[in-house]
């Protein structure tokens, strides 16, 4: 019988250690997998650092650019009206108190203001915030004195803010640094979000155990754990989406984040992140936005209740909106300020007096009140003339240009008007006016104001920019001027004939004036101020079409002009940009001046980047001008705007000319007084006939504004080179001024009539009677 075998103790040894083997090769693979892990994990923690110090140490937000209007400067002796400056301080959002006893805030009184200014850094100077007393007589500022008593000769207030330009993601922030917030803020933020904010290390265990535990007792997400570093990480370089891994990823980075940063720092940059809230299309991040877009005021001015309210909308800007959801609003407002009282961060009477406050937002859900969509589109354009458009939306320039919002508001209110007045006169036949207005200081070039449509708030088409329109008899200063350069005076005759002038075409151009009459012969300077048509195609035709063309462009006009004999009469379209440029240089007495828009741009830290200083260059003699002035002052005393003098004081001198084009499909009038220029167009967009000329629509329009912007009187200057000689108006011959129908008219020295018209001074009884005139006077 065989034996069974059994197992040597060798053979049972082997197996016994193979088993182990076994295990050793997994613990071996579980220890390389966890190395290459680590190596991973550490890998991903340097990449997710330097993520997070790139970004936090570089230009953290696309930042807009900020346009300003020209700040308000006040002297004594200055001309302006009490209502006039409580307007400026209106815009600008100053508070009207009985004490005046921060900035923003002024007294109001029968003769005198009280304003606490808020100060501004502008690029060549820091304006002060200053406590000062301003007294006015007679509309007229008399003194500025300090609160110590010290007279101020100049104070500038800062300028509005009228808008920005803004990057693609359409967020909108005003920077501001933790030092400027206002009292409470930063610890009404931490008490309510965050309160274990200075003690942890970006991450708060406890508060996501409790999140957690309150989640799965309520079955939904209720409540979250989230620390400000936490909050600050999702919204700065994650998304919102509530995912695991989002979440996964935004732990590590918050402890990477304040193993870099200080608290002072990560609670700055939340201050200027958080979102509160969206304005149209705009997001607005940070308090210092949300202060603009709820209280109209600097954030450095909000008032604990403010603070309250929009510290408690950081948990939800929807939810707690307080335009849409003032109720729940003013609940959580209340909430935040029992917790900062019960916390001891404020006292029982601050406590008691902030909760009995009204929520206190303002009405309009618009950032800036004062927006001028139409003058804005022209400092976009201009500034796209030297800057990228990434800059612009980027970089947080800020751009200070001459818009004057007194005198914007002033044209507009005239626009307005002056249409009610030509819809109530004409009813259905005046509808669906269109209008645009351009307002320049002659002196200076600067653009003061600018109106692109009926609907000055209107964002789209630019009528003031892109509405090329013929310009009807404005364009017959031009043809003037072209003549008196060849020789033509004031007192040369000229026909007012029919004439007819045969085209390339076959076809012939005959020109008829407004009247359908014929005048026969009419010195020029009376042609011009009656805008007679059939004397000012002659004329044109004889100085030449390239030579008026010639002139138009050294006046100002930049686009190509077609040599037909229309446009001696205007039938070629400009802008009514273009032809304040033309008639800015005509009141300037010849010297040309790029109309500025902007005055300067700076970075953010106030570095100038492009100044757009004064210039101008001679284009016309000034002899030459000077003679064209006097004809249109003529136009405003005698012809055809003489109507202006119904409404304006005889004594405001002012000159211009009106204009209408063919079939009467446009409106205009070009004038200037002494210190403002304006061009006014009116029409349709479908270039339909109008009720109204020039004199009858777009002058009316101009006057109103001119009533209401009391402007210096044109005092024209005679250059050497010219003199004053009295003519007669029926034979353009030499005269006397006491001779019946003379007049007075200025002539390039040596040009007058040599010859003399005899109007009976020589007869011995004349000289006697007018000998013992003069003895007795």
């Amino acid at each position: 019988m065989s034996k069974k075998r059994t197992p040597s103790a060798k053979g049972r040894r082997s197996r016994q250690k193979s088993k182990p083997s076994r295990l050793g090769r997994f613990l071996r693979w579980l220890f390389k997998l966890g190395l290459v892990l680590t190596v991973i994990a550490a890998a991903g923690l340097v990449y997710l650092d330097a993520q997070v110090r790139s970004k936090f140490e570089g230009k953290r937000w696309a930042v807009p650019a900020k346009v300003y209007a020209r700040p308000l400067e006040l002297y004594p002796g200055q001309s302006i009206a009490m209502d006039e400056l409580k307007q400026e301080l209106k815009t600008l959002n100053y508070r009207f108190v009985r004490r005046a006893d921060q900035p923003g805030a002024v007294e109001w009184a029968s003769s005198r203001a009280r304003i606490y200014s808020r100060g501004f850094d502008f690029p060549d100077e820091v304006e002060p915030s200053r406590n000062m007393l301003l007294s006015f007589s007679g509309g007229r500022l008399q003194s500025i004195k300090s609160s110590d008593g010290r007279s101020l000769p100049l104070v500038r207030l800062e300028p509005m803010l009228i808008g920005g330009i803004y990057p693609k993601s359409n967020e909108d922030r005003d920077l501001i640094k933790l030092e400027e917030a206002p009292p409470h803020l930063a610890q009404a933020l931490v008490t309510v979000e965050d309160r274990a904010f200075y003690d942890h290390w970006g991450v708060s265990p406890k508060g996501i155990a409790r999140a957690m535990w309150v989640n799965i007792r309520e079955g939904r997400f209720v409540q979250g754990g989230s620390t400000l570093t936490q909050q600050l990480i999702k919204n700065f370089y994650l998304t919102s989406d509530r995912t695991l891994s989002r979440k996964l990823l935004e732990l590590p980075m918050a402890m990477l984040l304040e193993l870099h940063y200080d608290k002072d720092e990560i609670l700055e940059a939340y201050l200027n992140e958080v979102y509160l809230g969206q304005s149209g299309s705009r997001s607005i991040h940070g308090f210092g936005l949300a202060s603009q877009y709820y209280f109209a005021r600097p954030v450095q001015e909000l008032e604990l209740h403010q603070v309250a309210l929009l510290a408690g909308m950081v948990k939800g800007p929807s939810w707690y909106d307080p335009r849409r959801n003032p109720d729940r609003a003013m609940e959580r407002r209340n909430l935040v300020l029992k917790m900062l009282f019960e916390q001891g961060h404020i006292s029982r009477d601050e406590y008691d007096q902030a909760r009995r406050q009204t929520l206190g937002v303002v009405k309009q859900r618009s950032l800036h009140k004062g927006a001028f969509p139409a003058y804005l589109d022209l400092v976009k354009r201009k500034l796209r003339e030297e800057y990228r458009d990434e800059d612009l939306s980027s970089e947080g320039l800020r751009v200070f240009t001459s818009l004057d919002p007194l005198v914007q508001t002033r044209a507009e209110a005239a626009l307005e008007t002056g249409i009610g007045r030509l819809e109530k006169r004409y009813g259905k036949r005046a509808k669906e006016l269109e209008a645009s207005m351009v307002v320049t200081d002659p002196q200076t070039g600067e653009v003061m104001a600018l109106i692109g449509g009926r609907d000055n708030r209107y964002t789209g088409f630019n009528r003031a920019l892109d509405a090329l329109r013929p310009i009807g008899s404005l364009v017959k200063p031009a043809v003037y001027l072209a003549a008196l350069e060849q020789g033509y005076t004031l007192a040369t005759p000229l026909e007012d004939e029919p004439l007819s002038v045969k085209m390339p075409d076959g076809s012939v151009w005959q020109p008829q004036n407004f009247d359908r009459r014929s005048h026969g012969v009419i010195p020029l300077h009376r042609s011009l101020a009656l805008s007679y048509n059939q004397s000012t195609a002659r004329l044109g035709m004889n100085v030449g079409l390239d030579n008026v063309i010639d002139m138009l462009h050294r006046l100002g006009a930049e686009r190509d002009l077609k040599a037909y004999p229309s446009l001696l009469l205007g039938a070629q379209a400009l802008s009514p940009l273009e032809l304040a440029s033309v008639y800015q240089t005509i009141a300037a007495n010849g010297f040309r001046m790029p109309l500025r828009v902007i005055r300067r741009v700076t970075d953010a830290e106030g570095e100038e980047l492009s100044r757009y200083p004064f210039t101008l260059k001679q284009q016309v003699k000034p002899e030459l001008v000077h003679l064209l002035q006097y004809a249109l002052q003529e136009v405003a005393r005698e012809g055809t705007a003489r109507s202006v003098y119904s409404v304006l004081p005889d004594n405001l001198n002012v000159g211009g000319k009106t204009g209408t084009s063919n079939d009467q499909r446009d409106s205009w009038f070009a004038g200037f007084a002494g210190d403002r220029l304006a061009v006014v167009w009116l029409g349709r967009d479908d270039n339909s006939q109008l009720p109204f000329t020039g004199s009858g629509g777009a002058l009316r329009v101009w006057t109103e504004f001119m009533r209401r912007e009391s402007p210096e009187p044109f005092l024209a200057t005679r250059p050497a080179g010219v003199e004053y000689v009295w003519i007669d108006e029926a034979t353009g011959l030499r005269s006397d001024r006491r001779c019946e129908g003379s007049r007075q008219l200025p002539f390039l020295t040596g040009t007058a009539p040599s010859e003399k018209v005899d109007c009976g001074l020589d007869n011995p009884v004349r000289r006697s009677l007018d000998w013992f005139r003069n003895w007795f006077d």
